[in-house]
């Protein structure tokens, strides 16, 4: 019996060195990408920037504060797109902030919110008259 539980323990011990081991790389990972962001972001590169948030917010990990504000981005980018007239730009944008939260749902469904203000937003985008 004395070897079972050691057995268990040393099973339990490697399964959560092992999850912290993944939340520490996407966590990493995360912050690569939106620094990738940030920094395409200032060189004037809206769409490398889109994707650097975007990937950003696929490394989804709980209470990591970089995914409301790679969120937050994408939403002024489209924001700032949308003010100089760039619909298409500004669609890439909030397709791309809906698109990323709901590939980071699985039993919890975060970015909910984000996702109802891109489908209200995109939905007035659509809907107006284009100036071909």
């Amino acid at each position: 019996m004395e070897k079972a539980k050691t057995i268990a323990v040393n099973i339990a011990v490697i399964a959560v060195i092992a999850v912290i081991l993944l939340w520490g790389n996407t966590l990493y990972r995360q912050h690569v990408q939106f620094a990738k962001g940030e920094k395409a972001l200032a060189a004037g590169d809206a769409v490398a920037a889109i994707a650097g948030f975007e990937s950003a917010i696929h490394m989804y990990t709980p209470a990591s504060s970089l995914v409301d504000k790679a969120a937050e981005k994408l939403w002024s980018i489209g924001q700032e797109a949308e003010g100089r007239g760039n619909i298409p730009r500004a669609l890439i944008a909030y397709r791309s902030l809906r698109s990323s939260f709901y590939a980071v749902r699985g039993l919890t469904a975060p970015g909910s919110e984000w996702i109802n203000r891109c489908e209200i937003k995109i939905d007035q985008l659509l809907k107006q008259p284009s100036k071909q």
